[in-house]
This record gives structure tokens, sequence and C-alpha cells, in this order.
């Protein structure tokens, strides 16, 4: 029976670069940014409700959802990131749940690396919780670079993340994410070896 390790952190933390260390120790990664990016896809299961919701201002001229368009609406209004978490939460949910039945038995990890874990209830499949943690300077330039963002966006998404100190009540794990990959691996290395 495969363990069940959920994954979160705030934005830049890098859940991104533990889920491909746990990958090296032959985990199963459920990527539910990914998920839900296809739920929202023009056939994805979401893509409806989404579109109802939130009208054609966010579409582009082919019909699919303009993710930075709904990025930039619901990171600005906390009713509409609340109703987007609605639509998407109860899908990746099925969807996860679906996964770990299947899988349960072929990997000894199952990584759920969600960014809302516990915000989307998720927490309650895991056996364990990990959380990862990075200064905020370190984050700020992780989320600049990788999203192609200015600075005020990325402060304005952070604005609407529930603080660390909300995540650690729940963590079992916390993993500084501050320094080089090499010491994130080992920070990694040691939990496993001390829970085996």
């Amino acid at each position: 029976m495969g363990k069940i390790i959920g994954l979160t952190g705030l934005s830049g933390s890098g859940k991104g670069t533990v889920c491909e260390i746990m990958k090296g120790y032959g985990a199963l990664v459920l990527d539910c940014d990914g998920i839900a990016h296809k739920n929202m896809a023009v056939n994805g299961i979401a893509y409806g409700e989404i579109a109802d919701a939130f009208g054609k201002g966010i579409l582009r001229s082919d019909g699919a959802i303009d993710r930075r368009a709904l990025a930039d609406r619901v990171f600005n209004d906390r009713a509409s990131l609340e109703k987007l978490n609605e639509i998407t939460h109860k899908y990746i949910r099925e969807y996860v749940v679906n996964e770990i039945d299947k899988n349960r038995d072929k990997y000894e990890y199952i990584i759920i690396d969600a960014p809302l874990l516990i915000e989307a209830g998720l927490e309650s499949l895991c056996d364990q919780v990990w959380v990862v943690y990075a200064d905020e300077d370190t984050r700020l330039k992780r989320v600049m670079e990788r999203d192609d963002i200015s600075r005020e966006k990325a402060l304005l998404r952070f604005k609407n993340q529930k603080d660390i100190s909300f995540l650690k009540k729940y963590a079992d794990v916390v993993l500084d994410n501050s320094g080089t990959v090499e010491e994130l691996k080992k920070q990694v290395y040691e939990i496993l070896r001390v829970r085996e």
C-alpha cells in the first residue's frame, strides 16, 4: 500500500522541485494544477461552468479559456476566486480519488501536489502533509521568472494566499527550500529514511 503524501506551499516555494525529487524515489505525482488546466480545456469537465460563471471576457477568440485573463480576474477579487475554487475543487478531488484507488498498490508513494490542498479538503485523503517553504524574496523571484509577470502581479497573487503559518498547522513535515536543490534533496532523503 502506497503512502499518500499531500504536498503544498505558497507560490514559488518549489513544490515542483520536491515532486521531481520524489519521482526519483519512484513516486506517482498527481499535479492538481495540471488536472485543473485539463478540466478547463474546451472539452474539459469544468469548461462550461467556468465560462458561464465568468462570461465571454475570459474567453479567447477560439473559445478557449484565457487562463491569464481568468487569473487577473480572480486574483483581484476574492469572491471570484472562491467561485472558481468551488467549481474546480470538486472535479480535482474526484480525479485524485480515482487515481489513488487505481494506483495505491503500484507505488510506494503517491504525491498530491496541490497549492490549495487544505482549502480543497484533499488533506483528508493523505497519510502525511508536507509543506514546502521559502522566504518571500526567493518566491517572488521564482514566480516572476516562471510566469513572466511583474513584481506587482506576483505580490497580488501572494496577497490572495493563506499565510504560511496556516499551512504549517496541518504539516507533518516542513521543507525549507530557500537554499539549493542539493539542500532540499538532503532534507527529503532524511525524512524518507526516518519514516521507513
